[in-house]
């Protein structure tokens, strides 16, 4: 009862408010790991008014893999990883020097996709990024007009009352397109699991943020239309529940591109690295595997020439790295890993949040589990600029909209 007070309060709160004259902004808000159904855990009254007075989805299905950095990438340029070139966190080009890791900034590795937020300035409409992978990257030597690079030590309430200041500039340089993130929902999952008294409580802080985002709009008139989205959701680790890959294969026999939840492994011309790959392809228990050229048409992933020769999609609930691997998580996490993503994207444990509200959305709309590429078409849509080719449906969420 009280959540749903709050819940009305806020709504005749964002009823009441002076309305600028100035196009409505557009303001996309990540909240890494939120998973779907999170938002029914009474943790979040003000994502939960956003979404009664306007649109829901079930689940939004993620991009294959379920991790972060492709999935970002997927959600602002509508495009599969494997057209968008960001294929995992971290992984190999064989025409690049190097590896790419969450710190890359070179624009070799991010040159297969155009981020919205250039497609916004090239057509003259003014972006502000504050924390989303690839931002810092320059396209032909175009950036956001504003942005800023991630940076853990800004705390939730500091970033909205950055994106709140770029509202307060002269028009000339104020942003009609705006991008936010945060990230201690998927952070609290990972260390605690997402059944955890922390999770909601990661809700609950990121919640307090939203709501001041809210607040701070009605104060200055601003009625915007903000999208909400998660990433991939969060399953829970089992204790006993992960595998050595040395156990299956010699690993010494092949190069292993990334594991834990989804295995890429490149095959050597060698007689031992053929028997590593017949043992995967045998599918060991709790793996899937295929080569790259027989992934699944429904996962979008294979033709790239990052893809690896042999992709694994690990059983939800484990993990599967090399031991090499695990000492470096448990030095990394020593009290342990009680929450992981990138399993299989049907799977509702990784149905990601999508929800949405301004002047341009439906009322009390919910929508059926679409995928997330999805984003980048109604994003286009919604600042009206011309969208790149891309992968995304816009009938998938066209009822969302108001005629």
């Amino acid at each position: 009862m009280t959540m749903l007070l709050r819940a009305l309060a806020l709504i005749l709160l964002l009823g009441a408010a002076p309305v600028r004259a100035d196009p409505a902004p557009v303001i996309l808000i990540s909240i890494d790991g939120f998973r779907a159904d999170y938002l029914d855990r009474g943790a979040s009254p003000n994502l939960l008014a956003l979404a009664a007075t306007g649109v829901r989805a079930q689940r939004m299905i993620p991009s294959f893999p379920s991790v972060t950095f492709p999935n970002h990438t997927a959600l602002v340029t509508g495009r599969y990883p494997d057209h968008n070139g960001i294929i995992n966190n971290g992984f190999t080009d064989p025409a690049l020097p190097g590896r790419f890791s969450m710190a890359s900034q070179e624009p070799a590795w991010w040159g297969q996709s155009t981020p919205i937020w250039i497609t916004a300035e090239r057509a003259g409409v003014h972006s502000g990024v504050m924390f989303w992978p690839g931002v810092a990257v320059p396209h032909d030597g175009i950036t956001p007009s504003l942005f800023h690079d991630f940076d853990h030590a800004i705390t939730p309430a500091a970033r909205v009352d950055s994106l709140l200041g770029w509202l307060d500039l002269p028009a000339a340089r104020r942003p009609r397109l705006m991008l936010m993130y945060f990230e201690a929902v998927d952070g609290a999952g990972h260390s605690f699991g997402p059944d955890s008294p922390q999770v909601n409580q990661a809700i609950a802080a990121v919640d307090a943020a939203i709501g001041r985002l809210i607040a701070g709009l009605q104060a200055r008139g601003i009625t915007a239309n903000i999208v909400i989205v998660a990433d991939h959701g969060m399953a829970p680790v089992g204790d006993g529940q992960a595998l050595a890959l040395d156990d299956l294969i010699d690993v010494s026999a092949v190069r292993v591109e990334f594991g834990g939840t989804i295995l890429g492994i490149r095959i050597p011309a060698t007689p031992a690295a053929a028997a590593a790959r017949r043992t995967l392809l045998a599918n060991p228990p709790h793996l899937r595997c295929w080569d790259k050229a027989a992934i699944p048409a429904d996962l979008h992933y294979g033709s790239n020439p990052r893809v690896p020769d042999v992709v694994c999609q690990v059983e939800t609930g484990w993990v599967v790295q090399t031991r090499d691997e695990f000492q470096r998580e448990r030095t990394a996490h020593p009290d342990g890993l009680h929450g992981a993503h990138g399993y299989d994207i049907h799977d509702p444990l990784m149905g990601a949040l999508f929800l949405a509200n301004g002047p341009a959305f439906r009322a009390a709309v919910t929508l059926a589990p679409f995928p997330n590429v999805a984003v980048y078409p109604l994003l286009a849509r919604l600042i009206a600029v011309a969208a790149l080719p891309n992968d995304g449906q816009l009938s998938d969420v066209a009822g969302a909209l108001r005629p």
